[in-house]
C-alpha cells in the first residue's frame, strides 16, 4: 500500500512487518482451508494469533494498555489493508468483525470494571464476542429505530426479551452486546440501551446458524433468543436509554475498518489476475497485451486508489474528533461496489482457472457480496448521504433567496 504523509513511522512498520507475516504464515493457512476460518476452529485462530503476537502485529488498533498498539483510524488503514490481504489475516490480528467494534466501543465507553472483566480479555484473544442488534423483520435492521426487543426493570437488574438474527459471531463468543428498548415504541428514534450478556446466561440461546453466501467470519452468522434473560444492573453498558447514541461510537469507525480490510481482498484478487495476465498466452500474445484486459487491470487501479482515497478522508475526520456520518456513508458506499467490482473484473481475467478452486477468487468473490448490504445497504446510505447534501442547501440559504 502507498505510504503518504498521514501514516506515521510505528504504522509504515508495523503495516511492512504485516504484510510479511501475511504472505508467509497466514495465506498458507488461509489456502489449505479453502477460506473458510470455520474449518480450521479454534485450534486454528489460536495457532494464528500466537504466530501474530510473536511476530509483534498482534491487536494494533487497541491501546498498549490492553496490549495493541493504540493505532489511530489512519494508521489502521495502513495495517488493516495489509491484513485483509488474506481472509484469515483479520482473525490472525485479532481485528475481525465483529470482535473489533466490539473492542472499539468497550474502550470508548465501558467502566473500569467492565473493561476488566470484557475489553481485556477480547484484546488479548482470550475470548471472542458478538453484537445482537439486527432482528427478524419487521425489527431492527437498516432501520435501528425499529428496535423490537425489549428491557423491562426488575429488582437488582433487566429482564430481556425477543429475537435477533444475522449476529455474527454468536456462536462460541463469551459474551453478547445486546441492544434492547428500553422506552419507547418500535419507531421511534431513542429509548435503546446496551447490556453485556454473558454466554452462560440461560436466558440467551443460540437458535441456529443461518446459511449465507460468505463463509469467512468466524462463529458464523446466527439467529439468538432472548427469552426470559436476565442480567444485573451492572451490565448495563453506558446510560440507559443511550443505546442509539452510543452506538454511533461504533458504527463509522467499524465501516472504515470493514472497508480497510475488504480492500486487501481487492488488491489480493488484482495481484492474482495481473500474474495470470502476464503469463497466459492467447492469441499470439499475452493476455496483459491484449486491451480489453488491459482496461479491467486499469479499472480495478482505479478502484483501488479512488476507495483508499475516500477511506482516508473519513479515517482523517475521525481522527479528528468529527462525526464523519457523511464521509463514512461515501466511503462505504463506493468501497463495497469497488471491491466488488475489482475481484469480479479479476475472476474474469483468470477465465476458468477463476471459476475453479485452484485460486481463490471464486470464494473472494462470495465473500464481498454480502459488503454491500453489511453496515448498512448501499442504497440506504445513499438515502442518507442526499439528504445530508439537501439539508445543507436548505440550511444555506438566505433569506428571500430562490428555492
Amino acid at each position: 500500500m502507498p505510504v503518504n504523509p498521514d501514516h506515521g513511522p510505528e504504522a509504515v512498520e508495523l503495516a511492512r512487518r504485516t504484510a510479511e507475516f501475511v504472505r508467509e504464515v497466514v495465506i498458507p493457512a488461509e489456502e489449505e482451508h479453502g477460506g473458510v476460518t470455520a474449518a480450521g476452529g479454534e485450534a486454528l485462530r489460536t495457532r494464528l494469533q500466537e504466530a501474530a503476537r510473536g511476530a509483534g502485529v498482534f491487536a494494533p488498533h487497541v491501546s498498549p494498555e490492553y496490549g495493541g498498539h493504540g493505532l489511530d483510524m489512519r494508521g489502521r488503514a495502513l495495517v488493516f489493508e495489509e491484513a485483509g490481504y488474506s481472509l484469515f489475516g483479520p482473525l490472525a490480528l485479532n481485528i475481525a468483525a465483529p470482535d473489533e467494534g466490539n473492542m472499539h466501543m468497550l474502550e470508548a465507553i465501558a467502566t473500569p470494571e467492565q473493561k476488566e472483566r470484557y475489553l481485556r480479555p477480547l484484546a488479548e484473544g482470550r475470548v471472542r464476542s458478538c453484537f445482537a442488534m439486527t432482528e427478524p423483520a419487521p425489527g431492527a435492521g437498516s432501520d435501528p429505530s425499529a428496535l423490537t426487543t425489549r428491557a423491562e426493570k426488575v429488582p437488582g437488574g433487566w429482564r430481556i426479551e425477543g429475537r435477533k438474527w444475522f449476529i455474527t459471531g454468536a456462536d462460541g463468543a463469551a459474551y453478547a452486546i445486546c441492544m434492547a428498548r428500553t422506552s419507547g415504541e418500535p419507531g421511534t428514534r431513542g429509548g435503546a440501551t446496551m447490556f453485556l450478556v454473558g454466554a452462560d446466561n440461560p436466558g440467551m440461546k443460540i437458535v441456529r446458524h443461518i446459511d449465507t453466501l460468505d463463509e469467512a467470519f468466524f462463529g458464523g452468522h446466527c439467529e439468538v433468543l432472548f427469552d426470559d434473560c436476565v442480567v444485573p444492573d451492572e451490565a448495563v453498558l453506558g446510560e440507559v436509554d443511550k443505546g442509539f447514541e452510543y452506538a454511533q461510537v461504533r458504527l463509522g469507525p467499524a465501516r472504515m475498518t470493514h472497508c480497510m480490510r475488504w480492500l486487501g481482498i481487492a488488491r489480493r484478487a488484482q495481484d492474482i489476475a495481473v500474474a495470470r495476465a502476464a503469463d497466459r498466452q492467447l492469441f499470439g500474445s499475452r493476455l496483459a497485451e491484449l486491451g480489453m484486459v488491459q482496461q479491467m487491470i486499469a479499472d480495478n487501479e482505479i478502484d483501488v486508489a479512488a476507495s483508499r482515497g475516500l477511506i482516508l478522508q473519513a479515517c482523517r475526520e475521525l481522527d479528528q474528533g468529527r462525526s464523519g456520518a457523511q464521509s463514512t456513508a461515501i466511503a462505504k458506499t463506493f468501497t463495497a461496489e469497488a471491491v466488488w467490482r475489482v475481484v469480479d473484473r479479476s475472476l474474469q481475467i483468470c477465465g476458468a482457472l477463476g471459476v475453479s478452486g485452484d485460486v481463490l477468487l471464486s470464494r473472494f468473490l462470495r465473500e464481498v457480496r454480502p459488503f454491500r448490504i453489511y453496515d448498512g445497504p448501499s442504497e440506504t446510505h445513499r438515502w442518507a448521504i442526499a439528504r445530508r447534501v439537501v439539508r445543507r442547501h436548505l440550511d444555506g440559504r438566505t433569506p428571500g433567496a430562490q428555492p
